[in-house]
This record gives structure tokens, sequence and C-alpha cells, in this order.
């Protein structure tokens, strides 16, 4: 047991011990070269009479520690990232994996481990970085509800999918999410026609200033043909919109994409998922529930102050969710409109009359409405321009016309 060999501190400690055993120097000098309590260089002491050098060595020295990983677990976990699903996995998620097939491991161990075992590279610390004022969350589910798009290769199938979610400020609830082609105008309808049938109105909605949600012109303020489709129909809605003047104001949907990017991903890898339709089915029926009972908060109000949609904005939903453009009456009473012409009928439930300005719908259908002072006018679809001339008829209303109508006009085509 004497011809145990110390490292240097050990050493240094045995050589003070000794000095005190022979009364070169009081206890409490010993005390404070070694930087401990009286009552531990007593201890020491006594260590040192009854064991030698071993008196100074930590107990636990040279032992195998009762919380070491096995080998055959360590094996096992080196296996798992051998298979090629397996590859990318992160420590937190690799340990959720690992736990369902009965190995239970703490994430900074498993962390540890793979670093150990060149799987998993540590990450460098951040230098510093512009501090933004935190913002808290609002108080209320429904309150405030964080919305953006991103494009990655989701399914890992080679091609760039557009994922659209929208996050509860309040309780960090993914509250819907859904691939689509693209960030327009279109898709977005879509999701929050959706999501309104699902949840109801918000109070807020928070999003950059991307050209579906915000024109960013110096004049969009002052000048309402530059509102977009989005704002107009939000405004219709009752539904505030805020636009985000950095990334960071929007943090929690963010870092949403982030952690989907991470997780989502390699959970459809598991199940082989490479279609839309039933990676859309699965974030809906498993991936979300999931996540929420994961990372979801309470909030602190446990009042929903989503608003119901009434039976006349359920009515005009289709309406409210298309894109309206405006155009002009022309004087042989047709409407030109992109590459159609649409001719209207000779009666209508309201007047109209030259040059009075109506409201073009492309609904999501595809189908075209044309609204004039909240009616819908009834019309037909022209199969090429009609010939420039000048129609008697000073308006059309509920009674046919008396005036009569030149033989070579585009409504003689037609039998109403």
């Amino acid at each position: 047991m004497e011809d145990i060999k110390l490292t240097a501190s050990e050493q240094e400690r045995y050589d003070i011990i000794l000095s005190c055993s022979d009364g070169d120097i009081t206890n409490k000098e010993a005390s404070i070269r070694l930087g401990i309590k009286v009552r531990q260089v007593q201890r020491v002491k006594r260590a040192v009479e009854i064991y030698g050098k071993q008196g100074v060595v930590h107990g636990a020295k040279g032992k195998i520690p009762n919380n070491v990983t096995s080998n055959t677990t360590v094996k096992k976990v080196t296996d798992f990232f051998k298979e090629k699903k397996h590859h990318d996995f992160g420590p937190t998620f690799a340990q959720e994996k690992l736990s369902d097939m009965g190995i239970d491991m703490n994430p900074e161990t498993l962390r540890l481990l793979m670093i150990k075992k060149n799987i998993w590279k540590a990450r460098p610390r951040r230098g510093p970085e512009i501090i933004h004022e935190w913002r808290e969350r609002k108080e209320c589910f429904g309150e405030l509800v964080q919305f953006d798009g991103s494009y990655h290769d989701w399914l890992e199938n080679g091609g760039e999918e557009c994922l659209l979610a929208a996050i509860d400020d309040a309780t960090s609830r993914i509250v819907h999410a859904v691939f689509e082609d693209n960030e327009g105008v279109h898709a977005v309808f879509r999701f929050w026609w959706a999501y309104m049938e699902a949840y109801g109105r918000p109070v807020a909605i928070y999003l950059d200033k991307f050209s579906t949600y915000k024109v960013n012109h110096k004049n969009a303020v002052d000048n309402a043909e530059f509102i977009t489709q989005f704002k107009r129909a939000m405004n219709e809605l009752g539904v505030e919109i805020i636009c985000a003047n950095s990334p960071e104001a929007k943090g929690r949907i963010e870092r949403l994409f982030g952690t989907l990017q991470d997780r989502m991903v390699k959970e459809m890898r598991l199940c082989d998922m490479k279609e839309r339709g039933e990676a859309n089915l699965y974030i809906y029926e498993r991936y979300i529930p999931d996540h929420d009972r994961r990372f979801s908060v309470p909030a602190k109000n446990p009042n929903d102050v989503h608003r119901l949609l009434t039976d006349d904005l359920k009515k005009r939903l289709p309406s409210i969710f298309s894109v309206q453009s405006r155009r002009k009456v022309n004087n042989d009473y047709t409407i030109q409109f992109k590459t159609s012409w649409f001719q209207l009928k000779d009666t209508q439930k309201t007047a109209v009359y030259k040059r009075d300005e109506v409201i073009v719908e492309e609904r999501l259908d595809e189908s075209i409405h044309i609204r004039f002072k909240g009616v819908y006018l009834e019309y037909h679809v022209l199969p090429e321009r009609p010939k420039r001339m000048k129609v008697q008829v000073v308006a059309i209303t509920t009674e046919r016309p008396t005036r009569p109508v030149p033989k070579d006009h585009p409504w003689r085509k037609f039998k109403f």
C-alpha cells in the first residue's frame, strides 16, 4: 500500500499532512495551504496514520462508477447509429427512440458517448449577439397566432416542399400545419379557411413582410390599392395583422421550423413517407398531438379567445378567401378580365350602368364571380373579344331593354 503512485497534487497534499503530523506546522496552517477546513485536516491525518499514502487518495479512485454505461449498452447505441435512417439523429431525439427500444439513457450521457464515438460534434460556443428585447407571451389561447412558411426538403426526395404552419403564442401549440406548393395567396387562403373552420377567428396574426401578406411600399398605408389580398380578407374577418420587422421578432415560429426540420423529417423518414397527401395526414393525426404533448405550455389564462364564425361569415367565406380585382363595365356591358371576356345578361338584380366598377372574384374552386353593390351579376363567357360597338341601352335593370339591339351584338349569340 505504501508503494502507491501519487499524482503531483496528491503528493503535495501528503507532504503537508506529514509536516502537520510531525508538528512542523499547525492544523490551521495546513488547512490554509490545502484550502480545506481544520476538521478535514484532522480526518486526513487520521487516514494517513492508518493507511499511509492511500489516506490522501480519494476513495473512488480506480473503482468503476456505479452509473457507468455497460459495454453491452454502448454496443447497442453504436449499432443504432450505424443504421442509415438513424445516422443524423441528435442526442435528445435519439434518446427518445432508444427509450422506445428499451435502452434508457440520459440525453447528456448519450451526447458525451456520441462525441466520444465521433457520431456527434460538440457545438462551439456562440459569440456575442444582438440582444433583442424579450416579449412576454400572450395570456390567452387565440390571442396571437404566429404564422409563416418554410421551404425545405421535408420528404427527402430531392425536392423542396413548402410547409405552412401556425403556432399559438400563449401555449406554443401547433394549431395548424400543411404542405403546399408555395406560399402564394391561394395556398395561404386554403390554410386560414381550414384554420378558422376548426378554431374560429384569432384576435391577431403575427407574420413577416413577405409580399403575400404586406406590400412593402412607401405609399401602402395611404393608398388602398396597395392593400394585399390577405390583408383585405383579414379586414373582412375582423382579424388584426401584425408584420414583424425581423425574424427574431417572431422567434417562436422560427424556432418551430428549426425543430420540425430536425425532428419531423426524421419521424417521416422512419415511417417511409414520400407523398404529400400521406404526410399531411400524418402531421394532423400523429405528429402535432405528440409535439404539443412534449413542447406546449399552459396559458396563463385558460380562456379561449377565438371568435366563432357567424352564419353570415360562413356563407361569405368563399368570397372572402378569393382573389378580388376591380374592373370597369365597358360600353357594350362586357367586362374584360385577364384573357377572358364576360358579357353581362340583359337583366340583373340591380341596375348596372356603363363604366360602373365591379369586383371580379377568383375563388379557390377556380370559379369566377362578378359582384356589384353586394349583388352577384349574371354573365356569359364570350368565345372571343367582341367587336367595338355602341349599345343604346342606358342601363341594365331588372327588366329587359326596350331599345333594339344590333344584329351582330354578342348578346344575340346566346339564348337567355
